[in-house]
Parts: C-alpha cells; structure tokens; sequence
C-alpha cells in the first residue's frame, strides 16, 4: 500500500479554504485533516494553496505543438511529450486535447489524418511517458466536406470522450465580423489577402452543402455511443436552441450574452476561455468572460490557446471580487470534471482521486498576483 502526506497547506475544498495537511493511500485522497496536525513525515508545502489538478476539456496546444508554424509539421511523439510536460507545468492533470477534424484548405493541420497522431499517443501511455491523463476531443468543422473522412480513426477510439460541433463561416458565430475573420486568418494562418477572400466566396457554398448532413450524423454518433456533445460559438437563442435540442451538454464560447443566458436557461454549461477571462475581452471582438461570470453564467474556464491561462484565469476572477477562491478553482476543476463524466476527480475530497496541485502567489511589479505550479501529483504520484 503506497501513502502520502501533504502537510502545512492552504487545502483549497468545494466551498471554503482551510489550513491542514492531506493524506493520500494508493492514489486516492484517504483524510483531510484541519489545523496543525504532528506528522513527523510528509511533504511540507510551507503555507501554499493546494488545490485539485485541473481538468481543460478544450485546449488548441497540442495542435500548436505538431504545426509551430504554417505547413510545418512536427513529428508527433516530440510534439506530444512538449505538450504534456506544458500543460502538467500549467497545473493541468486531465486534458481533453482539442483535435479539429475536417477543413478545406489542403495546408491545414486540420485537414490532415490523425492516425499517426492517435498512434503516438497510445505509445507514450503505454511507455508511460505522459504526465497528464489525455482524453479525445474531436472538434468538427461541418462545413468542411472530408469531416466524416477525417474522423475515421477517432470511431469508437477508447480516448474520445466529448465532440464540439463548429461551424467557421465567416460572417456568423465566431466569425460575424468578416474584420477580425481576416486578421485571424491572415495573421496565425499566414494567409494572404487573397487566399482570404477566395475562402469566404466559397464558404457559403460549403455551408449550405455539407453543414446540415453532417451535422445529423456526429449528433447521432454522439448519442449511439454515449459521447459528450457541444456546441461552438453560439450567438443566438435559435444556436442554442437547435444544441439543447439535439443533446448537447455544452455550449463552448458563447458570442453573446443573450446566447448565453439561453443556455443557462436551458441546462447548458457556458465555457469560456481563460485567455478571455486574463485579457479582459475576447480577441474576436465577442462577449468577455468575465460580464458572464459576474451575471452567474461562467460555468467553466478552458485554457483555449494559453494553458498557463486558467490558473491566471482563477487569479484574476478573485481579484476582481467575481468569484470567491473555491468558487473560482471549481470552473477548471469540478465542473469541467462532471460536464465530461469524470466522477472521480476535480474536487480535494476523500475518495477521490489524488490529482493535486502546489501553487504559490506571488506579486508581480503591477500588483497583481500571479500564481506558480510548484508541483503536480497524478493520482499521488508525483509528476512535476
């Protein structure tokens, strides 16, 4: 029987933050124990918070990783293992990686095969290699006409645990103001004004064929084999009408906050990005983060671009007073947990499993505090 102690911490629990020690029996979390507990052994945190490792259901890294610039392709174990040791560095312990399937554009890493991506991945868990638990989730861009093509070798693969519905049309959702379209494409894509404007002159055609089909076949993937669904980008009450409709759990980065009220209203858990969250708006000119957090309708925070971004996210939602400390740690710890049927972690509870975190504060020059990982623990094996 392995065993651990964790003592001299701040234990930041579901609903209050305590000082205390922990104790951890084959990996999962056996006592909390308040106040100045005598363990003569144990791991001395000197007075930091201790919080549960945090679970990003959407994070673009891993893509980034295997295409660092346009059209150039890392090799995938290399990509795979630098962003592991990433996300455990931001505090992450269980990661959804954000795979797109399907696009238009031939030099997209999107619309490429991800066999050999999927193979990397089962290679370095066997060999033990990776430090955070990874799932699967498959973002599919409907209107692209190879999605169902490229989604082949994520069928029944045992990883996929969520699929997100996008739709990339400029001129709707994400994309209404055509502006911003072209700066993000012309800026990270590389694309040049007139590849930009071929794209847009062909996305409607696109749209009307292949949005619709497409669609109906992973909605029903989803609910034949038990996978989470989500919307993406919703911006009106008739998007978020059509996902309640058809299952979906999640709205991923509501537009407005008329679309996000509605999801709210209707059972959906709004996800935001932390980068949103930390930069104060979000970078296509949509509804910030922290206006949904302060009407009650920020459910969870996803690291999106940053992974360093949720637990900046957390410090700058309990400095602007919006949420508490606890209240704050949930949106990347227990609620991304459930909303992707993780029963068994995101929360310092006893039973569960001990993915933990070591955070010291600091004051940066401006003021602000800025938190650091210090270590990481999965399943109480430390990992960083």
């Amino acid at each position: 029987m392995s065993s651990m102690v964790i003592k001299n911490a701040r234990i930041v629990l579901a609903g209050e933050v305590v000082h205390g020690s922990l104790q951890v029996k084959d990996g999962r979390i056996d006592a909390v124990h308040q106040g100045v507990v005598n363990h003569a052994q144990g791991i001395d945190l000197e007075g930091d918070d201790l919080m549960p490792g945090f679970v990003e259901m959407h994070t673009d890294n891993f893509e980034r990783h295997l295409m660092p610039r346009p059209k150039v392709q890392w090799a995938e174990i290399p990509a795979l293992i630098a962003h592991d040791a990433e996300v455990a560095a931001a505090g992450i312990t269980t990661v959804f990686d954000a795979l797109g399937v399907g696009d238009a554009d031939p030099d997209s890493l999107r619309g490429s095969t991800w066999g050999s991506v999927l193979s990397a991945m089962d290679a370095c868990s066997r060999e033990g290699l990776l430090r955070a638990d990874h799932h699967l989730h498959v973002r599919c861009e409907l209107p692209a006409p190879n999605t169902i093509e490229l989604f082949e070798p994520f069928y029944k693969h045992p990883r996929l645990s969520l699929i997100s519905l996008m739709d990339h049309t400029p001129g709707q959702r994400q994309w209404e103001n055509i502006e911003q379209a072209r700066t993000y494409y012309t800026g990270k894509k590389g694309w040049s004004n007139e590849k930009f404007e071929r794209q847009v002159a062909h996305s409607g055609e696109l749209q009307d064929r292949y949005a619709e089909p497409h669609r109906a076949y992973f909605v029903d993937y989803c609910r034949t084999h038990g996978i989470a669904l989500a919307s993406h980008d919703d911006t009106t009450i008739a998007h978020v009408m059509q996902a309640h409709a058809e299952g979906a759990s999640m709205s991923e980065f509501p537009t407005t906050l008329v679309a996000a009220r509605t999801a709210h209203a209707h059972g959906l858990l709004n996800v935001m990005g932390g980068p949103n969250v930390v930069r104060g708006g979000s970078h296509s000119g949509n509804v910030a983060a922290s206006e949904l957090a302060r009407h009650g309708l920020l459910d969870i925070v996803s690291s999106d671009y940053v992974p360093g971004s949720m637990l900046s996210a957390v410090a700058r939602l309990v400095q602007d007073e919006i949420l508490t400390l606890p209240q704050a740690v949930a949106t990347v710890t227990l609620h991304p947990a459930r909303a992707t049927g993780l029963q068994d972690r995101g929360q310092i509870s006893t039973g569960l499993r001990a993915d933990l975190i070591q955070v010291r504060w600091v004051r940066l020059q401006q003021g602000q505090r800025h938190g650091v990982v210090r270590a990481v623990w999965r399943a109480g094996q430390r990992v960083l």
